[in-house]
């Protein structure tokens, strides 16, 4: 069999094949050469922060100069660098050694550091380099990519929030006409949620540890017994802008990814219930697409525009929580103090959030395609006079009439009203002439309440 001439036509993955220049951006946050750079970092780090430990010794400070020269390891990684540590790792079958020797390697290269290339790694298991590389990537990925996208969501959301804050709109719940709201009361609902959601997932702290084997420092202390390690530690977690972790076992216990991927996974939730709502209004002609030239809507029905971008959302949020939610109760839980279940699925990580960011780019697309149909919206309302039945038995119920829900419940449930027959309505319930004045210039147009006020104001 030949291989496609075009790479992502080969791909396994969706993630890679079909969609890869929607995820290019993460391509260098969380791929597994990602990963690698971000331990490079760790071990660089890690070998500097005892460098500067005037009680290791052994390890004298490192000049500025062979500083610069050995972060330019990690801050210079490239594609030759991961392959590599790819090739130490087919005779090691250890990525993180492989990462050891790749480091101890370029330490090499600096003559003034060379003899002092058995720090590096010093003390640590591979938990302590991976658990902060998988921070750093999650920290990474968050700023770079989930948050920036999800704030683009929220405001074109917004947008539509403020530009039809007063365009009167039929409600429906259980599917029934109800109390009329606007568009864009019902736009703010959903970015005021997103936004909730979205603070949640910057909110969440990314842990980190670096106390080897099993959380103890029981290496350390036998090598540097006079040594503080644990304030060594939590300094140099910090210095990675993580939160250290002072309770581990060999592993950093990955409560924190689980935080991340619940937080990460109500936004979606919220973000699909919202491509559901649009994608239904869509099919009631409260809203049309605009036409995108050279696109097919169906290979046989040629009047079709489809609102593909809004389910090609939804299926992407779907995946990205069915493994989010995979990973946040597995990464959870460790036997003893650890096994290695875990490393399988950390692997994942990129996954949800690529799905999550496909996810994001599509809602993006669909919201711009979007026109309002006013003439649709008025319609509905013009049939639907039957919901100011509410209203009639509210303002009954101030001026003290009997049974005023039961009255408009025997006149409108199960029944269509025009203006005629509210008319009629009104007359035949004997009112108040302050009751009657209060009701007469109702209509569903203008049975909004705050909907305006409360759709254009910002959070």
């Amino acid at each position: 069999m030949t291989i496609p001439a075009t790479p992502q036509l080969a791909a396994i993955s969706a993630i890679d094949g079909r969609y890869r220049t929607r995820v290019s951006d993460l391509a260098w946050l969380t791929s597994e050469q990602a990963l690698h750079r971000f331990r490079v970092q760790v071990e660089v780090e890690w070998f500097l922060h005892l460098a500067a430990n005037p009680a290791v010794a052994e390890l004298p400070a490192v000049s500025q100069a062979d500083a610069a020269s050995l972060r330019a390891v990690y801050q210079q990684f490239d594609t030759t660098d991961a392959d590599a540590i790819a090739a130490i790792e087919r005779t090691t079958n250890h990525d993180v050694k492989a990462v050891e020797y790749f480091v101890k390697g370029r330490l090499d290269r600096i003559a003034t550091l060379a003899p002092y290339r058995e720090f590096v790694h010093f003390a640590c298991t591979s938990e302590d380099i991976n658990n902060l590389a998988y921070g750093l990537m999650l920290a990474a990925a968050r700023e770079a990519v989930l948050l920036p996208r999800m704030q683009s969501v929220i405001e074109a959301i917004e947008a539509l929030a403020v530009d039809n804050a007063a365009v009167p709109m039929l409600s429906r719940t259980h599917g029934q006409p109800a109390s009329p709201t606007t568009l864009g009361k019902e736009m703010r609902n959903f970015a005021h949620r997103l936004t909730r959601q979205r603070q949640a997932l910057a909110d969440v702290e990314i842990l980190g540890k670096i106390n080897g084997a099993v959380g103890n420092f029981n290496a350390h202390c036998v090598a540097y017994p006079d040594v503080n390690w644990e304030a060594v530690a939590a300094a140099f977690v910090q210095s990675l802008g993580l939160t250290y972790n002072p309770l581990t076992t060999q592993i950093e216990p990955h409560d924190y990814i689980a935080e991340y991927c619940h937080a990460l996974s109500r936004f979606n939730q919220v973000l699909l219930g919202f491509n559901r709502d649009i994608w239904s209004y869509i099919a009631i002609e409260y809203f049309t697409q605009a036409k995108v030239e050279g696109e097919t809507g169906s290979s046989t029905m040629p009047h079709k525009v489809n609102p593909i971008d809004f389910e090609n959302s939804e299926g992407n949020l779907g995946i990205a929580n069915a493994l989010a939610s995979h990973l946040a109760d597995k990464l959870a839980v460790s036997r003893w103090q650890r096994d290695l279940s875990d490393s399988t699925v950390l692997r994942s990580l990129g996954t949800v959030i690529a799905h999550a960011s496909i996810a994001y780019q599509a809602a993006l697309k669909g919201i711009g395609k979007l026109r309002i149909n006013a003439d649709r919206l008025q319609a509905d309302l013009d049939d639907a006079w039957e919901v100011l039945g509410e209203a009639v038995q509210t303002v009954m119920r101030r001026f003290g009439m009997e049974e005023p829900y039961e009255k408009l419940k025997a006149a409108t449930r199960g029944r269509a009203l025009d203006a005629d027959s509210y008319t009629r309505l009104l007359e035949a319930l004997d009112l108040p002439a302050d009751a009657r004045a209060a009701l007469d210039g109702l209509t569903p147009h203008r049975y909004i309440g705050r909907a305006a006020h409360l759709a254009a104001r910002r959070p």
